[in-house]
């Protein structure tokens, strides 16, 4: 009789260690940021977090500070601290290359949120179609001014997925529209940046109508910088549809932004990872919803 006790309570025992290590293994997830310096990507983890908490999982975010380098400490950091599934919202297209190739070495699961990786193995990729956003951009202005009208393109940070496609659908719009790029110029997503060169841009291209900035933040530095040189009959277009963005449409300052689901595609990014976690099988590409917001 008491090795009949002894046995259950070991198997009691037993069972109560692995439920025990499968709720700590689900509670572990992480989330690297290209940068939380930009409202875009913290309503991306802000949707992260959430969707975690109702999952029960125990997300862990890192900020890359837009610096390849870091995002690799960072990706390395979770691989150490035993991840279950990484997802990363990279830097660069190119350069995160590297981080994900870590993490598959480590056999983590990666997932790639916005922009995606140039090389690794990403079981799974959450975005918006930027290609379909640059052309919905590009169509709008051609709406409101014609064929012919004059634009400047603030590109966003070279080698990303998202300023390569917005910029590819932008041109795309622009051949078939007949509308003239005078320049395209980088502004690194940041709105200083996106304030610096279009005052500069203002000088070289007086006779210039229209501008298409690759994310909201370029767009309003754009919307400071002709408001201050007094050329309000400038159009500007954003991406993204971040809550500044929308407002400066609502006040007219702005002519437009194609919004993005930031909220979406964190809050998506931890349900797939949760799926993996559970050993379902996850679409390889998953679309998020874009809409163009105007006044």
């Amino acid at each position: 009789m008491k090795f009949k006790k002894f046995i259950t309570a070991i198997s009691i025992a037993t069972l109560s260690l692995s439920v025990s290590f499968q709720a700590s293994a689900k509670e572990n997830l992480a989330l690297v940021v290209s940068t939380l310096n930009n409202p875009f990507f913290v309503t991306l983890k802000d949707g992260a977090v959430q969707k975690a908490n109702e999952l029960g999982y125990d997300l862990v975010v890192l900020d890359s500070q837009n610096n390849p380098a870091k995002e690799l400490a960072n990706v390395e950091d979770t691989i150490i601290k035993g991840a279950k599934v990484i997802l990363i919202n990279p830097t660069d297209s190119d350069a995160v290359g590297n981080a994900v190739l870590a993490a598959n070495k480590a056999g983590i699961p990666v997932i790639t949120l916005d922009r995606a990786a140039g090389k690794g193995e990403v079981i799974s990729h959450i975005a918006s179609d930027n290609v379909a956003g640059g052309k919905m951009a590009g169509d709008f202005i051609f709406e409101k001014l014609g064929a012919g009208a004059k634009i400047v393109q603030l590109q966003g940070i070279v080698g990303t997925s998202a300023s390569r496609e917005r910029g590819e659908g932008f041109v795309q719009s622009t051949q078939t529209n007949k509308l003239t790029i005078l320049t395209a110029q980088p502004a690194d997503f940041d709105r200083a940046k996106g304030m610096n060169v279009m005052q500069n841009l203002l000088t070289a291209y007086p006779t210039l109508q229209a501008v298409f900035a690759e994310n909201d933040e370029m767009a309003l530095g754009a919307v400071r910088a002709i408001q201050t040189a007094g050329r309000n009959d400038i159009l500007v277009v954003g991406f993204d549809g971040t809550q500044d963005g929308v407002k400066s449409v609502e006040r007219g300052k702005m002519a437009a932004t194609v919004a993005q689901q930031p909220e979406k595609i964190g809050s998506m990014g931890i349900e797939v990872a949760d799926k993996v976690v559970k050993g379902e099988k996850v679409e390889q590409n998953i679309p998020v919803e874009l809409k163009l917001i105007t006044k």
